[in-house]
């Protein structure tokens, strides 16, 4: 009996170790549903309130670039519950409302078929859209947060669909493309706090990870968390300045927890930022990624609410010589109406309206100016990145530059800030910052990116602002062909108390 007893006692132990390394089954439903169409397709979706809706794929539409064939904009035509709507697929586009049902079109196929990425979205159809209730949060309350310890566009970012330009990735000589379908915030290294976006459980955390998540999308690496949540979703931190001693697999994270701080570790490119990725199964049966993009802006307005967010992005790329078009549409107001939509260039000029298009002649990074003005007087700052080649050189890729300040939130005269850049694609020159208050120029000195991990890479300068107000810092460095990289950045300074 004893033996017996302990064979069953040996038996359980066995059962429950081995359960306990098994991807927990899914105790949450997620409010999104997700059909993959192809055009001329139409399917029935259940939403989460239990209505269904048809949805059917009339078209499909995908510009492309003249530099590497990369597609620029993708829009799909829907017929959803006999209402025909465009959408544009993510570039920092949100649901929109038709009837009773919002939705948006994450990817489309064009941007999986010359991807250097192998079907990063699990798609096999011709586009996905998602649908939510018309009266629906995008995600369930209480159960996500941001998860950048940053003011919201403080720095540069990559979010899906956009090409990735920052670090070289658009070399036209490149035959592939990284679409970027991650999250990326650009932030202070070893400044800014990465935390949990939701509950969950860690699976991995740096080269360290649980066993049995084989078939998941988990791939450890020394600067990655992933963490899954109750929807059966996986989170991935990746390019950590410093995992925190106690985020360990196994362990159970709350939303909101400190994970680690921002860096550049991994497959950064050089440039400090958080990379935030979303993966769950798609429709196709594979793992994919589920954009965050519409989580993340309803999280930062619930935690936050801001009264007017200006959106400029994504970046444009172009040659020498053609026109470019730069685009203030996506930007909101909580009152509804933005009065004004005002242009400042790099080369002095002025231009007013949601859209503009210039032409740019000689190659570099510039960093165009919009400001935007609510009905009510509220006023924020966007810069819409535009990279301009040379069309007899494209080989001679322009340099590129990227700044960052911390802290970016309740800021008060004479508080001490720490401002960072650094350069790319040339090590000759030095970055100029202008802090926009009338006080003199200072000249740092970044590595122009010669070594990606370094951690001295960044030059960094301290500035307080003497008075309350909205500033706009300006950095730039030239490289030896005199190509100009430019950068700014919005740093808010609130009255005293």
């Amino acid at each position: 009996m004893r033996v017996d007893a302990c064979r069953s006692l040996c038996v359980l132990l066995l059962v429950t170790l081995f359960s306990s390394a098994l991807p927990a089954a899914p105790q949450m439903t997620p409010l999104v549903r997700v059909a993959d169409l192809d055009v001329g397709e139409s399917q029935t979706v259940e939403l989460a309130n239990g209505d269904s809706v048809v949805v059917k794929l009339l078209d499909l539409d995908e510009v492309r670039d003249s530099l590497r064939n990369a597609v620029r904009r993708a829009t799909v035509k829907v017929d959803v519950a006999g209402q025909v709507v465009s959408l544009v697929s993510s570039t920092y586009h949100l649901p929109i409302t038709v009837g009773d049902v919002q939705i948006d079109c994450p990817v489309t196929q064009g941007y999986t078929q010359n991807s250097s990425k192998d079907n990063a979205w699990g798609l096999e159809k011709a586009a996905r859209v998602r649908l939510w209730p018309a009266d629906s949060p995008l995600i369930r309350p209480g159960t996500f947060v941001y998860p950048a310890g940053e003011r919201w566009f403080a720095s540069d970012t990559q979010m899906a669909n956009v090409p990735v330009f920052v670090d070289g990735g658009e070399i036209p000589a490149n035959k592939n493309i990284y679409y970027h379908y991650g999250l990326d915030f650009g932030g202070a290294e070893a400044m800014v706090e990465v935390m949990a976006a939701t509950d969950g459980v860690v699976v991995s955390s740096g080269t360290e990870s649980l066993p049995g998540y084989e078939d998941t999308p988990v791939r450890p690496r020394y600067d990655v968390i992933y963490v899954l949540d109750s929807r059966g979703w996986y989170y991935r931190y990746s390019h950590l300045y410093k995992i925190d001693d106690s985020i360990k697999p196994g362990v159970r994270v709350r939303m909101g927890q400190r994970l680690g701080l921002l860096g550049k570790e991994g497959g950064s490119g050089g440039w400090s930022h958080l990379h935030f990725g979303i993966k769950s199964r798609q429709p196709s049966g594979m793992w994919g990624t589920q954009n965050g993009y519409a989580f993340i802006w309803e999280a930062y307005q619930n935690q936050y609410a801001p009264e007017i967010i200006a959106v400029a992005r994504p970046h444009c790329l172009s040659w020498a010589g053609e026109p470019v078009e730069l685009d203030a549409t996506r930007s909101w107001s909580r009152s509804g109406r933005i009065a004004k939509f005002q242009w400042t260039f790099c080369d002095g000029t002025t231009a007013t309206g949601p859209k503009v298009r210039r032409t740019y002649d000689k190659p570099g990074q510039y960093n165009e100016i919009v400001k935007i003005t609510d009905a009510r007087g509220n006023v924020d700052y966007d810069f819409a990145v535009v990279q301009i080649l040379d069309k007899a050189h494209p080989d001679r890729i322009p340099p590129t530059i990227h700044a960052v300040y911390y802290p970016t939130f309740d800021i008060k005269p004479g508080d001490e800030l720490t401002f960072k850049v650094r350069a790319f694609r040339t090590t000759h020159g030095r970055e100029t910052w202008d802090f926009g208050d009338g006080t003199p120029a200072v000249t740092v000195q970044s590595d122009g990116n010669a070594n990606v991990h370094d951690p001295n890479g960044y030059a960094v300068t301290k500035h307080a602002y003497a008075k309350p107000g909205h500033y706009l810092a300006t950095v730039r460095r030239t490289n030896e062909r005199g190509e100009q990289a430019i950068t700014h950045l919005h740093v808010h300074v609130d009255e005293e108390s």
